[in-house]
């Protein structure tokens, strides 16, 4: 069944100029999809009784989430394309979550929310990079 984002692409009026549809739509989701993870996670961390051993998780997950919300606008507007411009939200947004994973990880044996939030990570990092290296 399609999702959202796909249905939307396939509505586009206008030609993408040969961006691979199906990569643009996954990263589109898993950017969604991890910002709503950073989002919960530092939310999550706020409410642990060592809430000050996570600040940095706090900081961490809460760019993530911006810069993959973000990325996702980016990524659903398509007037215009830049692919400059893309190309470097694109990078931005993979540096960001293989960023957040890393320090998720770190409190993923204590904290079970840092754990789903460091696998949505590095699917959005992966999702990032195989749209990066579609695009040439």
């Amino acid at each position: 069944m399609p999702t959202v984002v796909q249905d939307m692409l396939t509505t586009y009026p206008a030609d993408l100029g040969g961006v691979d549809r199906q990569k643009l739509a996954r990263c589109i989701e898993e950017c969604v999809a991890c910002a709503q993870a950073c989002t919960a996670c530092a939310d999550a961390c706020l409410s642990e009784e060592a809430v000050a051993e996570l600040t940095k998780c706090v900081r961490t997950d809460m760019d993530c989430a911006d810069v993959c919300g973000t990325t996702a606008a980016v990524l659903s507007r398509h007037t215009g394309y830049d692919a400059n411009v893309t190309r470097a939200v694109l990078r931005a947004c993979a540096t960001v979550c293989k960023a957040c994973a890393d320090e998720c990880e770190a409190h993923a044996d204590r904290h079970e929310h840092c754990r789903v939030c460091a696998e949505a990570c590095r699917r959005c990092e992966q999702a990032c990079d195989d749209l990066l290296s579609s695009l040439g």
